[in-house]
């Protein structure tokens, strides 16, 4: 299937203020906070690799004109979630929108999955939307005025095999999402979530078989991955004006919904 051409900017976020976790590589995170600066916002990224975040705002930097703010974050530390905090209103006055995007995957069955690996899984990818979440939200809500989109997965809906510690991570963002969303609203603000299936970059094609891979991707209606600014995309929807009646949902990116 042929992939669409690159959207042109809209100035969808103009003058908005934007943090997104785990930015540096070639992954969603870094393409939304590209897609972010292209529309007109002022981006902090933060990831726990200090070099790649680097080379990642010069990245930003290069292909946008607008380099983003860093701030070296490891999502399962509090002190550091605060810290980032601290640096986001230092950096940026402010912060509008906050895109939770740490997350971490792998494949093991149950019975041979170690409490490690159950923890670490749950940790970073569940466990760190709580934290950012509750780092960020009070400063929005004395603003009455915000936005949180988080990245979930269709695995928090359907099964597969050796996923099952991921999957019950992005089913608990799902559901964060929700209840989060519903306390949010009576404070001026929203809280969304996408959920991709496959969307392909280097590190996923690094750590996934050639076969895996072929058989996503038939699985999905246009015959191939995402682009990992597709997803992008819908995040910045979210993030954005256009979407001011929207909360506690969770957006499909894929058409393998169960």
């Amino acid at each position: 299937m042929i992939v669409p051409a690159y959207p042109t900017p809209r100035n969808l976020l103009k003058d908005k203020t934007v943090v997104v976790t785990a930015a540096a590589g070639t992954g969603i995170g870094f393409a939304v906070a590209k897609r972010a600066a292209e529309e007109g916002a002022h981006v902090l990224i933060s990831d726990f690799h200090e070099r790649r975040l680097g080379e990642a705002a010069e990245r930003i930097a290069t292909e946008t004109g607008k380099r983003p703010a860093t701030c070296v974050c490891d999502v399962t530390m509090q002190e550091q979630v605060d810290g980032l905090l601290q640096s986001a209103k230092r950096e940026l006055g402010h912060v509008d929108v906050l895109i939770n995007n740490a997350g971490l995957g792998g494949e093991v069955p149950v019975v041979e999955m170690t409490d490690d690996q159950w923890t670490r899984v749950i940790d970073v990818t569940l466990n760190s939307v709580f934290r950012m979440s509750r780092a960020f939200l009070p400063s929005m809500y004395e603003r009455r005025s915000g936005v949180i989109v988080n990245n979930a997965s269709v695995l928090g809906w359907r099964a597969q095999k050796g996923q099952a510690h991921y999957a019950a991570a992005k089913a608990g963002v799902m559901a964060f999402t929700r209840c989060s969303a519903v306390e949010a609203a009576e404070h001026g603000v929203r809280i969304n979530a996408v959920a991709p299936s496959i969307a392909m970059h280097a590190f996923l094609a690094k750590v996934t078989t050639e076969d895996l891979l072929a058989q996503l991707s038939a699985k999905e209606a246009f015959g191939r991955p995402a682009e990992v600014w597709e997803v992008a995309n819908v995040m910045i929807f979210l993030a954005s004006d256009l979407s001011t009646y929207m909360t506690g949902e969770i957006i499909s990116v894929s058409s393998q919904h169960a």
